[in-house]
């Protein structure tokens, strides 16, 4: 979110990880790419995704990455605070760096920063990485843990909502943002604030000013439209559109979520784009197993293998801008329990498409 300053100057803001931009082939036509982007960093729903904090030299990390219990409790109530609303993602706190995907640091004067969504293993994949920081006392500041940690469920900055309007005075923003206590260069600037999201990459067409995605702004940033001329300032906490996005992404699991399959039966998905349909399975003997998707659609899927309670991550396969269909090959043991999860993105029919097991 943002630093407050006493001053009145612009506040210190959170930046994302700049990775590179994926890029589709001319046969992908524009409206598959939008909603490949819209949902392709978002978690498969029913993920577990384990947090750690670093406490250097003790793990090997720098000890200026270490936060104080105030901090680190902090963002303990923000990912609570998410999880309280019911959704189907879970975070878990672990004392080991191997297992965690979201490992903090609280290095100061290096910003606030998060990988969005999925990012964080295909781009922070080391254990020895930071995937989100703090760089500034949020002992107090419950706002700026809940902002990053929305990044990390795959949220995208709100000002950067291309239906907000928003005209920029952009030398002002390159100037007052160049100025203590961000220093940002203008390609920072550009990417964190000016450059607006592509429509057809954006979920839904309101613009939320509320939001916990939502910098705020002073006077003298923005020409239009009218009313932020005098500057934005979000309530703070989560707004309806925060709440309404991640239940839409993350709805709870239900036991009568989860369809049974048969070898060498397929099943219908039956779903639209950016939602997930959820399998069980248990081989009847132990051999090697083919699981695959059947029909002109982008999805990725996932294999889990049921442990002690606790959904264990076996496989994974995105196929999404590709002519290919998801698949995993594994040898599956008899009587074990198994757990596919299949995220759409795409599909040439709405409510096509099936899953085998063979």
């Amino acid at each position: 979110m943002a630093e407050e300053t006493e001053n009145g100057s612009t506040p210190a803001y959170c930046t994302l990880v700049s990775v590179p931009q994926r890029s589709f082939g001319p046969e992908i036509g524009s409206r598959r790419a939008g909603m490949i982007a819209i949902t392709m960093k978002k978690w498969v729903n029913g993920t577990k995704l384990k947090y750690y904090f670093f406490n250097g030299p003790t793990d090997g990390s720098p000890s200026n990455w270490n936060g104080s219990a105030a901090q680190e409790n902090t963002v303990r109530k923000a990912f609570e605070k998410w999880m309280s609303l019911g959704i189907g993602i879970v975070f878990e706190e672990t004392t080991d760096k191997n297992e965690a995907q979201i490992r903090i640091g609280f290095q100061k004067g290096d910003g606030a920063w998060s990988y969005v969504g999925r990012d964080i293993i295909d781009f922070a994949g080391s254990p020895d990485e930071r995937t989100m920081n703090f760089g500034w006392d949020i002992s107090n500041d419950l706002d700026t843990a809940l902002h990053e940690i929305g990044h990390t469920l795959g949220a995208a900055h709100e000002h950067q909502n291309p239906f907000a309007g928003i005209v920029w005075d952009e030398q002002a923003v390159y100037d007052a943002l160049a100025k203590p206590p961000n220093r940002w260069s203008r390609q920072t600037t550009f990417e964190n604030i000016i450059q607006k999201l592509a429509p057809n990459n954006v979920e839904g067409s309101d613009h939320d000013p509320n939001s916990i995605m939502h910098y705020p702004f002073g006077a003298g940033l923005i020409l239009a439209p009218a009313p932020f001329k005098n500057g934005i300032f979000p309530k703070g906490g989560l707004s309806e559109k925060d709440i309404t996005f991640v239940k839409k992404f993350y709805p709870a699991l239900q036991a009568n979520d989860y369809t049974v399959l048969k070898v060498s039966e397929s099943a219908n998905l039956g779903i639209k784009a950016g939602e997930q349909k959820n399998f069980t399975f248990k081989p009847t003997r132990s051999r090697k197993y083919n699981i695959e998707t059947f029909g002109t659609m982008d999805t990725v899927m996932v294999l889990y293998e049921k442990t002690s309670g606790e959904d264990v991550y076996l496989a994974g396969d995105d196929d999404s801008g590709t002519d290919a269909n998801s698949k995993i090959t594994l040898r599956l043991i008899k009587g074990r329990e198994y757990i596919i999860r299949v995220r759409l993105f795409y599909a040439d029919s709405e409510g096509g498409g099936s899953i085998m097991v063979y």
